[in-house]
């Protein structure tokens, strides 16, 4: 098994080193090689975990504003903390004033959107509007801070169009909430974290073309990276989409059964598209595979709610025995690039991180609940560093490096759609081992 691969499991950290490596390991001749490791796709994958971070704490922030929740104070230190993470990323690659300048407009914009949480709560139509044009003219300033740190690499016009988007899929989300419609309101906070994937692909490629040395060269857009990026939004999104769910689950929260929808239609998204191009059953067979550890979550879930102990404890040795089987399922698919026993003990930790963030909220120990979701949402980059790394040794051919991969079309509007369609190649041959697989399990049965 490939040692990089097998190290790239380690939970990636929210530190800033990530951003400006200290050292150069990869040398000129590896970059004719295809790769998801390179110091340009680490920076691409950083900015991927924080800005979609920022879009899903933001929006939960606001609902939890809206209800009067208990946890809301410690949901907005969550995003306040994904702030600091983010002027620290700044701060190193421009510096500590660009750092700080950062900050303070980054931070000022959240205090625009809970403003609006405020009108809308106080019924105050003028302290609502007061805030849009707040937002309005922090995207005009902000626009131009990131034009201006770039060396005009991103363009203030099109930066301003992209942070209109972003202002009105957290506006959408929050209006919908408040208006009840949750399935609306589920289907903006997607868009909101999918659109985030466009700003940290546009942004990433103007820093590296900014300072080429210090990314060794590399580069951040290519088919391996976009790999990379796509695992990124589907696997942290089920994180934080299922900790919601739980939530809402336990507290019998009436936009439940529309944040269980949006969990399966993460499921689906991927299910779809491979049925799609290879038949319905290929689809089936992925869909039931990842539907199934989902359905456990939810039994622990009904457990607690039921207080027993017993289903809560087949619950988890439901998940254990999916942990081994899709482990082993992996490893045989990837030809060994992926080692079981390190995707089992990783496995392990998503629900340990899952259930722990749970069983933290039942308590109403907030502040552990919020410390165990940040790292649940983190620990997913992780997993799509080691999965992307596996389908790029195995099918090196396909993520060439000279194969196109488009920009999008605004330096922070862009949306990961046009993203390529390798992963989908890839999963497909991870689906033809995988029925082998599930065939000889269910003979040894």
């Amino acid at each position: 098994m490939n040692k990089n691969v097998r190290n790239a499991f380690l939970a990636v950290p929210l530190s800033v080193s990530l951003l400006i490596p200290t050292t150069l390991s990869v040398s000129a001749q590896d970059h004719a090689k295809p790769s998801v490791t390179t110091e340009a796709v680490e920076l691409r994958s950083t900015l991927d975990n924080l800005l979609s971070e920022h879009a899903y704490l933001a929006v939960e922030t606001m609902r939890k504003g809206a209800e009067g929740a208990a946890d809301f104070e410690q949901s907005a230190a969550a995003l306040s903390a994904n702030t600091e993470d983010l002027s620290g990323a700044i701060a190193s690659v421009y510096g500590e004033e660009a750092g700080q300048q950062f900050s303070q407009m980054w931070t000022d914009h959240i205090g625009f959107f809970v403003d609006y949480v405020n009108g809308t709560a106080n019924n105050d139509e003028e302290m609502k509007q007061m805030a849009l044009d707040e937002l309005n003219q922090y995207r005009q300033d902000f626009s131009q801070f990131l034009e201006s740190a770039t060396g005009e690499r991103l363009e203030a016009d099109a930066l301003a169009e992209g942070l209109q988007m972003h202002v009105k899929q957290l506006i959408g989300a929050f209006d919908s909430y408040v208006a009840g419609d949750y399935e609306k309101a589920y289907e903006y906070e997607r868009e909101a974290i999918k659109h985030m994937y466009g700003v940290s692909k546009g942004l990433s490629s103007a820093i590296v073309n900014q300072f080429p040395d210090k990314f060794n060269n590399t580069k951040a857009v290519t088919p391996a990276a976009d790999l990379r990026s796509n695992l990124n939004h589907l696997l942290s999104e089920h994180a934080g989409l299922a900790a919601m769910a739980m939530q809402n689950g336990i507290d019998g929260a009436e936009d439940f059964d529309a944040s269980v929808q949006a969990l399966s239609n993460n499921t689906d998204d991927l299910a779809a598209a491979i049925s799609s191009i290879y038949g319905e059953e290929a689809g089936a067979q992925f869909k039931e595979m990842w539907s199934g550890h989902i359905g456990n979550f939810v039994d622990y879930v009904k457990a607690t709610g039921a207080d027993d102990a017993e289903m809560k404890e087949e619950a988890l040795q439901a998940l254990t025995q999916y942990r081994a089987d899709f482990s082993q399922f992996l490893e045989t698919a990837t030809g060994g690039e992926l080692d079981a026993d390190v995707l089992a003990g990783n496995l392990q930790e998503h629900v340990n991180q899952l259930t722990g963030t749970f069983d933290s909220y039942v308590e109403e120990d907030y502040a552990a609940t919020y410390e165990q979701l940040r790292t649940a949402y983190a620990h997913m980059f992780g997993a799509s560093k080691a999965l992307s790394s596996g389908f790029v040794a195995q099918f090196p051919e396909k993520f060439a490096a000279d194969m196109p991969s488009e920009m999008p079309d605004t330096g922070l509007g862009g949306t990961a759609d046009s993203n390529n369609m390798w992963i989908f190649a890839s999963i497909l041959a991870l689906l033809a081992t995988t029925t082998l697989f599930i065939r000889k399990s269910e003979n040894q049965q």
